[in-house]
């Protein structure tokens, strides 16, 4: 028994063992064919046109930025592609550096050009070194470059004027352009056309599309050494004769997550999610549940704190943004205009104001402080000292109507509290002698103003199970005279 036991093992192991070798081959069948396929399509390609790659970097120049440009080029390059364009549009950057970008361009076979464009386009603090940096740089008709400095938005100390303007100088010279023209990128915004006399860039192109088919036939010095580039071919005859990309040309930008986080770390934006996240806070607060809003505020602020991982933020000033929203909050609760709302005011223009560092160029725009100031302003003062009033308001027609009606105390009424009748809340008061449990039935006795006086079904104080007499008595919610019991 014992020997056929072992048996049948060693049969279930070798059959296991066959299955897995039977897989591994396959496996590699798989991979080899594939290699196979790759490398003939690779060999199919043209020498020098295996595309042309235009990479689109627009806004901050931030890490999402960064990590994009630099991919790109070791993409290029690992793809072996015949030009890689930049296309470049930023007022500067925060939280990002091009110094391993440059490095990366140092060590790339693949020709990476700079197209600052389209018109209206600038390309300022970092992006002015990427320009000067790349073997081929280009700016649009209407659009300029520069200043350099600073290089980071969010520490502008961290560089200086004659730094950066060495630094352009360096790397022009590098280029074969012209250093003294670079070297005026550093403090100046300069258009095109004077870029391109100056020789701090190879020329002005009004489109992506006109600089590629330009580009034919010039030659560029790279790490794999000088290269001859081939981006265009021509069609047509007589007048339709035209150039055109003599290849594919694949377009590139920040994918969904680099979006989501390039638009947090924009500082108006980031600002707008606290103050907003803020008030849906204390809006859900105020409502006594766990919604949509408070789910909507929480996401707020979330993204918020995202933003400022990435900006000098003050947090004094963050600090005063959080006090304003408190201060704010208390002359809610006591349902009017107070001197609390005048602190809070305050301490929002202050936080507002002052809440980041760095360059004075990282400060929301007035419009953008205005709007959210008054919006908050006008949130809290306006609609939720509203809000708490209707919450416990009650229509003016046909009060009367409701004595003799009975509801459930939602807390303690003891002599004060909150009743539920016919789905609404409602402010409430009652005898001391009575006093009501939460979760105790709740009659209706009478109304004064926007306060119901209750007692028990059994056991008050009066009977007003008689609503025929309530009725020809006439009077709005005031207690009738006799029926002491």
């Amino acid at each position: 028994m014992l020997h056929d036991a072992t048996g049948v093992l060693i049969a279930r192991r070798l059959r296991r063992a066959i299955a897995l070798a039977v897989l591994a081959l396959a496996a590699c069948i798989a991979i080899g064919d594939a290699y196979v396929v790759n490398a003939g399509a690779a060999a199919a390609a043209p020498p020098g046109r295996r595309g042309i790659d235009v990479v689109q970097v627009e806004g901050y120049f931030d890490s999402p930025n960064e990590a994009l440009v630099r991919d790109s080029i070791a993409d290029a390059n690992k793809r072996g592609s015949t030009l890689l364009v930049l296309q470049v549009t930023s007022s500067g950057a925060i939280d990002a550096g091009v110094r391993d970008i440059v490095r990366a361009i140092d060590k790339s076979d693949v020709p990476v050009a700079v197209w600052v464009g389209p018109s209206g386009a600038n390309a300022k603090g970092a992006t002015t070194v990427l320009l000067e940096a790349a073997h081929l740089a280009y700016i649009a008709p209407g659009s300029g470059a520069g200043a350099g400095q600073p290089l980071q938005l969010d520490d502008p100390d961290a560089s200086t004027r004659a730094g950066v303007a060495d630094q352009l100088a360096a790397l022009a010279e590098k280029r074969g352009r012209n250093p003294e023209g670079a070297r005026r990128l550093a403090g100046d915004r300069i258009g095109a056309s004077d870029a391109s006399a100056l020789g701090a860039t190879d020329g002005v192109r009004p489109t992506i599309g006109e600089l590629i088919v330009r580009l034919n036939g010039k030659s560029v010095t790279t790490a794999a050494g000088e290269v001859t580039l081939s981006t265009a071919k021509v069609i047509g005859s007589g007048r339709d004769r035209r150039r055109q990309p003599n290849q594919e040309v694949r377009f590139r930008r920040l994918g969904l997550d680099g979006q989501i986080l390039h638009r947090l770390i924009s500082p108006s934006i980031a600002y707008f999610l606290l103050v907003a996240g803020l008030a849906l806070l204390v809006f859900e607060f105020y409502t006594a549940g766990v919604g949509l809003a408070g789910l909507v505020g929480a996401l707020c602020v979330v993204g918020a704190f995202v933003g400022f991982s990435h900006l000098p933020v003050h947090w004094w000033a963050f600090a005063l943004l959080i006090f304003a929203t408190f201060g704010f909050s208390v002359d809610v609760q006591v349902g009017s205009v107070g001197v609390w709302t005048v602190i809070g005011t305050v301490a929002l223009g202050a936080g507002s104001l002052f809440l980041y560092g760095g360059s004075s160029q990282l400060r929301p725009a007035w419009w953008v402080l205005l709007v959210v100031c008054l919006g908050m302003l006008l949130f809290m003062v306006g609609g939720m000292t509203a809000m708490i009033r209707s919450r416990f308001s009650t229509p003016t027609i046909g009060r009367e109507g409701m004595i003799g009606e009975v509801g459930t105390a939602e807390v303690p009424v003891d002599p004060d509290g909150v009743v539920l009748i016919r789905g609404a809340r409602w402010r409430a008061r009652t005898n001391r002698a009575t006093p009501l449990a939460a979760g105790d039935a709740a009659r209706v006795v009478a109304v004064e103003g926007l306060v119901l006086e209750v007692e028990p079904p059994e056991g008050g104080a009066r009977d007003y199970r008689d609503r025929s007499r309530r009725a020809k008595s006439g009077t709005n919610g005031t207690r009738e005279s006799g029926d002491d019991g």
